[in-house]
């Protein structure tokens, strides 16, 4: 993390007091007062991150707040503060802490890539491609690819579809490994029809091990495949997979509804 600002703002006001003849004596305690406010944020910071890994979102908001108090020119407090707005439920506060971000620094590239995810998040698909694009273009960007899935899947739901699969097969050709691109891919197919190019691409995220949310996603899709194709005890198979993954999540209890209906 970047401490600089806390520096140069002292200088500053250091400037200032040389000018109008301040006297000199203790002039260094500003810059140890601000030093000192950017340890304990950081701190404030530390704490706040650890609760956010760990579910407790309601106090990694109390400790970030905090951060941002002590700190608030540090751009990744304003990340960290804005995810877990985002997990709260609470996209208006996210968006405004990723927009505070990217004005301390707007080259700030992590930051940009997750307000584009936001506003998937919340349909804004148009601005989601406008800020993956950015990255794109941006030459330092070091993983295209995430910009270009965010950018493929907000036109598939604009529907242009063409523009969608483009992005999404360019991300695949930086980094083919990057399941979520496949996933997005996959699905794309389904909805073309293409059951079988679909039922491939799902089967490789799942081979790539994405982790729960991916998995049980994959799962339920396959499910929908075999479901269409007659195949009743192979989509069982899925579903049960899925709802094993990520009981409580979206596609667990999607899975769980649809073996309801199946059996």
């Amino acid at each position: 993390m970047r401490m600089g600002f806390g520096i140069r703002r002292v200088a500053g006001i250091t400037l200032l007091a040389l000018v109008a003849g301040c006297a000199t004596t203790g002039s260094d305690e500003p810059e140890k007062s601000v030093a000192a406010d950017e340890t304990r944020a950081r701190a404030h910071q530390s704490v706040g991150t650890t609760h956010l890994k760990e579910g407790r979102v309601g106090m990694a908001i109390r400790e970030l707040r905090a951060a941002e108090e002590l700190n608030p020119r540090d751009k990744w407090i304003q990340l960290t503060l804005a995810e877990a707005y985002r997990q709260k439920g609470l996209n208006a506060d996210a968006e405004q802490h990723l927009k505070k971000a990217l004005a301390l620094d707007p080259n700030f590239q992590d930051a940009r890539l997750t307000l584009s995810g936001l506003y998937i998040q919340t349909d804004r698909f148009a601005d989601a491609v406008a800020e993956a694009q950015k990255l794109i273009d941006d030459p330092t960007f070091p993983q295209p690819w995430t910009a270009l899935t965010n950018k493929g899947w907000a036109l598939a739901q604009l529907k242009r579809t063409k523009e969608a699969r483009e992005a999404l097969e360019t991300a695949i050709e930086y980094n083919d490994h990057y399941w979520r691109a496949q996933l997005n891919l996959g699905i794309l197919d389904s909805e073309d029809g293409k059951r079988m190019e679909a039922m491939d691409r799902f089967e490789r995220v799942l081979a790539l091990s994405p982790g729960p949310l991916g998995t049980a996603e994959a799962n339920f899709r396959i499910a929908e495949i075999y479901v269409s194709l007659g195949n009743r005890e192979r989509a069982v198979e899925h579903l049960v997979a899925a709802t094993e993954q990520r009981p409580s999540g979206p596609w667990g209890k999607r899975s769980e509804d649809y073996l309801k209906r199946l059996r």
